[in-house]
């Protein structure tokens, strides 16, 4: 009777994921109908840009509440629309902002337990975790629209190195899918955020339109244009090298076509034997530097010494070849 031996390996099919997960290569999800769209380039662009508005935004909640806020940037992403606020509370406090001259709008999204705490602080309150979900009244919103005004002015500070805007408030939700934005479909780019206010962390999101955006991250990731200055320096150090290379002495050698020779007639060589070249009598010889044929001679003598006689160049050879 035959006994089956178990295949050797991971008998469960997880085995490997975890081994790659341990190994900290694990498995990146691609959606093959939505290929990656935002660069390296493009991504660092944001991310220093972004990280500036990030500390401004801290300076303006540290100086509204009068208490001690950090934010830092979390990380620069690419989603759809639809993604992006699926991700997002329930109910939160939505800003639609105009980023003109960039088509389409931002969505600044702050929970709405960090707008209820900031302003308990600067109502004179004590900012407790414990806070009421719920719209504000008309009192409540003209205090955090203040607030809200100064974090789209350091936003346009932000993005000056990218594209100059005038962020404007359009509106506001306190349902993120009511926000229209921009259609479920289309790319954004998110920007997350993490404030810190009296040891609590909240998590702020800035959604912008991506395919508005694409143009002026292109061109501010272009190469700064080279002025007249410098182009004539440039011109010039690159004569200087050309002059320099006119005077490097290289090695030519002057050589007849190769010859084929089996190794039977390599072995029963000797002094004496002829051996039938293929280059043909008429044919000129290769002029050779490294491995590339620049030119064709013929032999010869000058005075005492073997001497060739250019008589064209490698490129002339090869036209006449294709024009025959």
């Amino acid at each position: 009777m035959t006994t089956l031996q178990p295949p050797r390996g991971p008998a469960h099919p997880g085995a490997r994921g975890r081994r790659r997960a341990r190994s900290g290569s694990a498995p990146a999800a691609y959606d093959f109908r939505r290929p990656i769209q935002l660069s390296r380039e493009h991504t660092r662009l944001l991310q220093v840009s972004l990280e500036g508005f990030a500390r401004q935004m801290g300076t303006v909640f540290t100086a509204a509440l009068r208490s001690v806020c950090t934010v830092e940037l979390d990380g620069v992403a690419q989603q759809t629309y639809a993604e992006h606020v699926d991700s997002l509370d329930a109910m939160s406090y939505a800003v639609t902002v105009g980023i003109d001259p960039v088509p389409g709008l931002a969505l600044l999204d702050v929970p709405l337990p960090a707008v209820m705490s900031a302003l308990d602080l600067m109502l004179g309150g004590p900012g407790s975790e414990t806070q009421p979900e719920r719209p504000l009244s008309d009192i409540e919103g003209a205090v955090v629209d203040k607030v809200i005004g100064r974090l789209l002015a350091e936003l346009g500070t932000g993005l000056a190195g990218i594209v100059d805007i005038t962020p404007t408030h359009v509106g506001t939700e306190y349902h993120p899918q009511l926000a229209q934005a921009a259609a479920p479909g289309d790319v954004v780019v998110v920007a997350t955020f993490d404030l810190l206010i009296k040891e609590r962390s909240h998590r702020i999101t800035l959604c912008l339109p991506f395919t508005g955006l694409h143009p002026f991250l292109a061109r501010a990731a272009a190469p700064a244009a080279v002025s007249e200055r410098e182009r004539a320096l440039r011109s010039r150090a690159a004569e200087l090298v050309d002059r320099r290379f006119q005077d490097v002495p290289v090695d030519a050698v002057v050589r007849f076509r190769p010859t084929r020779l089996d190794p039977g007639t390599l072995t029963h060589l000797a002094v004496g034997d002829v051996v039938r070249l293929a280059h043909g009598a008429g044919a000129p010889l290769d002029v050779v530097v490294g491995d590339a044929t620049f030119a064709h001679a013929t032999a010869g003598v000058h005075g005492a010494r073997l001497a060739a006689l250019v008589v064209g160049s490698a490129s002339t050879s090869a036209h006449t070849k294709e024009s025959s």
